[in-house]
């Protein structure tokens, strides 16, 4: 008997992230969230390829363990408009596991972004398609259609970080920040907060006020010095 050790994990899309949550959330700047956020972000190595671009969206995951792009082609078929797709390449950075081709489909599905802890190629087709993509790297050399295996639809790491499908994810150029739905709407409304106050503190500096001034530093030094005498 031949033994088939092809492998496909193929399970359900999980649930979409409130579309209410996504409309808060895509207010709201990755970097700002991380003033008082500190788990949940990917590591630096996932970088965009686009800039001026902010994505929020549901985590459709996958995992693509060989050369094998099948089960990319099968989550671009089974993903929703404003589904993120996020795949993990176990580790791979020489092939590709995407390019101009499968841009293009995912514009078609209406898919918000990509993010691959991996290479990706074709960056001209990419940014000509408009799907914001993240990646760890770009490589010439490119996965083909082999039916070795894969997953879909299960937890992986991308970045460093663990996702869940059905996580929220926010990316922009500054990085990728991966959310518990649970979290979305008081992290998102916290950040929002804080840019407006910040518009404030534009204002106070156009005014002529110091930066350290307004932060408090100034205070905050001068009780060092205070303490110390220096």
């Amino acid at each position: 008997m031949r033994s088939d050790k092809r492998m496909f994990v193929l399970n359900p899309l999980p649930p979409a992230v409130a579309a209410s949550d996504l409309a808060l959330l895509i207010q709201a700047e990755p970097a700002v969230i991380g003033h008082f956020r500190y788990a949940g972000f990917m590591m630096p190595r996932i970088r965009a390829h686009f800039q001026d671009r902010r994505v929020a969206g549901t985590a459709v995951t996958l995992r693509m363990p060989s050369m094998d792009g099948s089960i990319v082609h099968y989550a671009i078929g089974k993903a929703r408009p404003g589904d993120i797709l996020v795949i993990d390449r176990c580790g791979d950075t020489a092939i590709a596991a995407m390019g101009g081709a499968v841009a293009y489909a995912a514009k078609c599905a209406g898919v918000a972004g990509i993010i691959v802890d991996g290479a990706v190629t074709d960056l001209g087709e990419l940014r000509q398609y408009g799907v914001p993509v993240w990646s760890s790297g770009t490589s010439a050399v490119t996965v083909k259609t082999l039916g070795l295996g894969g997953e879909f639809c299960i937890p992986v790491s991308c970045g460093d970080v663990a996702v869940n499908p059905g996580d929220a994810i926010l990316a922009d150029e500054n990085g990728v920040l991966v959310l518990p739905p649970a979290d979305v709407a008081a992290a998102a409304a916290r950040a929002i907060q804080m840019q407006a106050d910040e518009k404030v503190t534009l204002a106070r500096l156009t005014a002529g006020e110091k930066y350290p001034d307004i932060m408090g530093t100034t205070d905050v030094i001068n009780e060092w010095v205070a303490r110390h005498g220096c």
